[in-house]
C-alpha cells in the first residue's frame, strides 16, 4: 500500500523523521493503523519522538513517585512501551496511596485515590471501620465498614494534575464484605457531591445497594417446563421495562467493573486546564440515623468520560 499526498508525492519518500513528526499529530490508534502501511511507516511509528507527544508532559515526575524498582525498570523502556504500560496497568504512586494510568481510548490522565488517602469519619476507630488486606484490591489496604450511623467519606484532587479540556467522572469503588453482604443501604440513598474551589457544588442522590438496582432491571417470574412425565416450575430472571428511567438507573445504582468490584458515579466536572483548583469529592448518609455496615471501600477513581474536548 502506498500513501499519496495531495500533490502526488509519495509519503514513503519522505525522511523517516518527517513521517514520525507527522504521526505525532495523530493519535495512538492512528499510529497503530498507519504502521501497517509500509516498513518506513512502521519504523517511524516506533520512534520516541512520536510517543513522547502522547505521554503527559510530567510523566517523568509521576513515575518518580513510584517504587525505586519500578522507576528503574521504566527507565529502560522506550517511550512507546512506557505509554503502553501506563495504559494497561495502574501505577502505584505516593507510597501506594494513589494510582495513575492513562485512559485506553484517548491517553488522558486517570487517578484513583486509595481509601487510606481519603477522609473517613471514624476511620481510625476499629469499632466502626477496619483496615484489611484483600487479594483482588489494587492497594495494600482497603477500608471495611463494620457498623456506623454517620457514614461520610471525602477525597481531594487538584485540577493541575489532570488532563486539560477533559470531562471527568468521580466513582466510589467498593463491594459488599463477607457472605452476608452489606446492610442499611437497601432503600436509603446516600448524598454524593462534587465541589470545586470558587465554583458551585453539584449534588445527587445515589444508592450503594447493587441488589436493588438489579431487581429494578429484572423480575423473577415462574416458568413451567415439562420434564419427562412431570411438570416442573422453575424461576427465571427476565428483563423488564424498569419503572424508572434507564439513564437514572445507570447513574443511581452501582455497576460491576472488570476487576470484580462495584462502582457508583458520584458526579462529574469539566477540567478546563490552566488553573490550580482543588476538587472535593464526597459521599455521605448522615440523616436517616440507621446503622450501616458490610462494605469494603477501595477508593475513589477520577477518570475521563467519553465526552471530552
Amino acid at each position: 500500500m502506498v500513501v499519496i499526498a495531495e500533490d502526488g508525492a509519495e509519503f514513503n519518500n519522505l525522511p523517516e523523521g518527517c513521517i514520525a513528526n507527522i504521526l505525532s499529530f495523530t493519535s495512538p490508534r492512528d499510529v497503530g493503523r498507519l504502521s501497517l502501511v509500509s516498513w518506513t511507516f512502521r519504523s517511524a511509528a516506533e520512534s520516541d519522538a512520536v510517543w513522547d507527544k502522547f505521554l503527559p508532559s510530567d510523566y517523568h515526575s509521576i513515575i518518580s513517585q513510584s517504587s525505586t524498582d519500578i522507576h528503574n525498570s521504566f527507565s529502560l523502556l522506550s517511550k512507546k512501551d512506557i505509554y503502553l504500560n501506563l495504559r494497561h496497568k495502574p501505577l502505584l504512586i505516593e507510597d501506594g496511596k494513589k494510582s495513575f494510568q492513562l485512559d485506553k481510548i484517548n491517553g488522558k490522565k486517570w487517578y484513583m485515590l486509595s481509601a487510606r488517602s481519603l477522609f473517613i469519619v471514624w476511620g481510625d476507630t476499629p469499632r466502626y471501620w477496619r483496615w484489611i488486606c484483600v487479594p483482588d484490591a489494587r492497594f495494600s489496604e482497603v477500608a471495611e465498614l463494620v457498623s456506623v450511623c454517620w457514614f461520610e467519606i471525602r477525597g481531594w484532587i487538584n485540577t493541575s494534575i489532570l488532563s486539560p479540556k477533559t470531562l471527568y467522572g468521580a466513582y466510589l469503588v467498593f463491594k459488599p464484605s463477607g457472605a452476608n453482604g452489606s446492610y442499611g443501604f437497601e432503600y436509603q440513598p446516600v448524598e454524593a457531591s462534587i465541589a470545586i474551589a470558587g465554583c458551585d457544588t453539584t449534588q445527587r442522590n445515589v444508592f450503594l445497594d447493587a441488589e436493588r438496582g438489579r431487581r429494578l432491571r429484572y423480575q423473577i417470574v415462574p416458568r413451567r417446563a415439562r420434564i419427562g412425565l412431570f411438570n416442573r416450575t422453575r424461576s427465571e430472571e427476565v428483563p423488564v421495562v424498569p419503572t424508572e428511567n434507564v439513564d437514572d438507573l445507570q447513574h443511581k445504582y452501582p455497576k460491576e467493573r472488570e476487576d470484580g468490584w462495584l462502582e457508583i458515579e458520584l458526579g462529574e466536572f469539566f477540567n478546563q486546564g490552566g488553573d490550580d483548583k482543588e476538587v472535593e469529592i464526597g459521599v455521605n448518609e448522615v440523616k436517616a440515623g440507621d446503622w450501616k455496615g458490610g462494605l469494603l471501600v477501595q477508593g475513589i477513581e477520577i477518570r475521563p468520560k467519553s465526552k471530552s474536548c
